[in-house]
């Protein structure tokens, strides 16, 4: 690639002693769309400029181009990719940024400078219309016309012929680098497994012209890595050949979501990983179904491999047979030394961020797999879902601080919910999970039913949770109190609506598609219009705790609180068929509210789901 001259010669700058032959700051840079520079700024950029121009005028611009490549190839202190905030690297990323990459040779300077930036070596055909990035297992091909228009972007990885991939076309004809890069750190995480060829590729590129060292790449990859990329293959089939087992030809996207054993698996593309999309929430599936084909993006993990302080038996080629075994799981082909290889790796379900999850599901899976999960760190269970449910770094201090949220509803005085995070001697405990770790297919469907019933759970109690922490308009108010009771279930404690002592409903979260509510009330408390399983059903219908609880003061407002209790028990004696009893006992929770029995009529009680179904569906909560 031909180098333009950017600077003036040594001569030519002894003779510019002020910057009036210049070009004024604010017509390049990040003023250059501005209308007027601040004359203070340009003052000191002036005089900062002139301060340069004296101190190299003497000196041969050939010497200072070396000093800048001197800095670029040897930093004083590590590789410049090691440290993000190298003030080279942030000078030139701002001016890769800044260049507006039309020609060939301003694309080619920015795929350098990503694959510089990714720790990846790049390459330029001997025409110089192809870019490859390459590394020790994989490059990406980058086909270019003279005029700098992508043609082809091409992936290979070993023992695989080059495929095209059409979203890495895309992205680089729109010029999103940024998006492209994260793609080509993608690609690099597949093969986070210290190889053995690393090192002594790195001498040899430097005696090797960018072809020759290519093929070498291609045709003679890191042993161990090559290897672990080959489980990862073999598992990523077992996988997908899973879900084709468990699908049939009238199953939609949410009922392999929601249902499917092996959740909706899409297979890897480009440097993006398979992922499992495993679980939808109530207001997801909603918009699916009134958007068809829009694609909503539930709850997923990424199957990933990686490197393991242990080793493991790790299948090199599938092990799912066609036949099924009698209980309607697949049949695997067992682990030999043929189908299997002793590595230093493992497989991975990877979440997008740390996920969390009680102490009682995270011992599961671990009993599941058979391998411990590292780096858990035990904290209230109620605490980290708060946490997890603000999921932008700048309200972490509002999370850890505030136990108080205030939640708007239509219809509805504004609720406040105060989640009690439990104690230590309580034992509700969980911990913030990255990636779980497994080394044979058959763990994955069990994996993937845990998680969907942490992560109901998880919906539950992140419902109460909301930005508001004031009340800043002085509304009124109705308070609620969420309690931890056992791993999967919790309390929601309130004042009755109609009488002077406290109200309880349990919610035990069963599985992701079950959940069980009780309601408790004192005695001497007039009757609840609710019975277990009008809530139990609005629960599951809205997965949300303010939607329930207001499904249960709108009913309470609408019973007839003049009528006399022996009234009611002489028309349920009338019609004893349609009565619906609630429980009295409170199951050993703790609530020490003991509960009262009422009967209402079939009629009412559809009457009310169906209400409660309807308001589920298009009430938006406003937290």
């Amino acid at each position: 690639m031909q180098r333009t001259q950017l600077l003036p010669g040594a001569k030519a700058r002894s003779k510019r002693a002020s910057l009036c032959a210049w070009p004024p700051p604010a017509s390049c840079g990040i003023e250059a769309g501005s209308r007027e520079a601040d004359p203070v700024k340009l003052i000191s950029i002036n005089a900062l400029m002139d301060k340069l121009h004296l101190k190299y005028a003497q000196k041969p611009w050939i010497e200072t181009l070396k000093l800048v490549r001197l800095c670029m190839d040897r930093p004083p202190r590590g590789s410049i990719s090691d440290t993000p905030y190298h003030p080279l690297l942030s000078c030139l990323e701002k001016i890769q940024r800044t260049l507006n990459a039309k020609s060939l040779s301003t694309v080619m300077s920015r795929l350098e400078f990503l694959s510089e930036q990714r720790g990846l070596k790049s390459h330029i055909s001997p025409n110089g219309t192809a870019c490859y990035l390459t590394s020790d297992m994989f490059y990406v091909e980058v086909q270019l016309e003279k005029d700098g228009k992508v043609i082809d972007v091409k992936l290979a990885h070993p023992g695989e012929a080059p495929v095209v991939c059409d979203d890495l076309v895309q992205l680089l004809r729109m010029k999103n680098y940024d998006a492209f890069g994260k793609i080509l750190e993608g690609l690099l995480n597949l093969y986070q497994i210290p190889g053995n060829r690393l090192y002594l590729l790195n001498i040899i590129s430097f005696y090797l012209s960018n072809i020759l060292f290519l093929i070498i790449c291609i045709l003679f990859p890191s042993d161990m890595k090559a290897k672990v990329y080959l489980a990862l293959q073999s598992l990523e089939k077992d996988l997908y050949s899973m879900s084709l087992l468990y699908r049939t030809q009238d199953v939609n996207r949410v009922t392999e979501v929601l249902h499917g054993k092996a959740g909706h698996l899409v297979q890897r593309t480009g440097g993006t990983p398979m992922n499992i999309e495993y679980y939808l929430s109530p207001y997801q599936v909603l918009e699916e179904e009134l958007n068809p084909g829009s694609q909503v993006c539930g709850t997923k993990v990424f199957v990933t491999v990686g490197s393991s302080n242990t080793t493991h038996k790790l299948p090199i080629s599938p092990l799912i047979v066609d036949s099924q075994a009698g209980d309607g799981n697949p049949a695997f082909l067992p682990l030999t030394d043929e189908l299997s290889m002793d590595l230093s790796a493992c497989f991975f379900l990877s979440f997008h961020r740390p996920f969390p999850m009680s102490s009682s599901n995270i011992q599961e899976i671990q009993k599941s797999t058979g391998i411990p999960i590292d780096g858990l760190k035990l904290a209230s269970l109620h605490e980290l879902i708060v946490q997890f449910t603000f999921n932008d770094e700048y309200k972490e201090d509002l999370a850890m601080n505030n136990s108080c949220f205030f939640v708007s509803l239509p219809d509805c005085p504004k609720h406040s919910y105060f989640i009690n995070k439990g104690t230590e001697k309580s034992g509700i405990t969980g911990a913030l999970v990255s990636k779980i770790p497994f080394t044979h297919p058959k763990c994955v469907p069990a994996i993937i039913e845990i998680l969907r019933h942490q992560v109901a759970y998880n919906t539950l109690i992140g419902s109460c949770v909301s930005e508001n922490t004031i009340n800043e308009d002085c509304s009124e108010l109705l308070y609620f109190e969420v309690s931890p009771q056992k791993s999967t279930s919790f309390s929601i404690s309130f004042q009755h609506p109609m009488g002077e002592s406290l109200a309880c409903v349990v919610a035990d979260v069963l599985s992701s598609r079950q959940i069980r509510c009780s309601l408790h009330t004192h005695p001497e408390d007039v009757t609840l219009n609710c019975c277990n399983d009008f809530i139990t059903r609005v629960m599951e219908r809205c997965m949300s705790v303010p939607l329930v609880m207001r499904a249960i003061f709108k009913n309470s407002v609408t019973m007839k609180v003049d009528g006399d209790i022996q009234n009611m028990e002489v028309a349920s004696e009338e019609n004893p068929e349609v009565t619906c009893n609630q429980t009295e006992s409170s199951n050993g929770t703790g609530a020490n509210i003991s509960g009262a029995s009422m009967q209402n009529s079939r009629d009412g009680m559809e009457a009310s789901s169906s209400t409660a179904s309807t308001e589920c569906e298009i009430c938006d909560v406003s937290v």
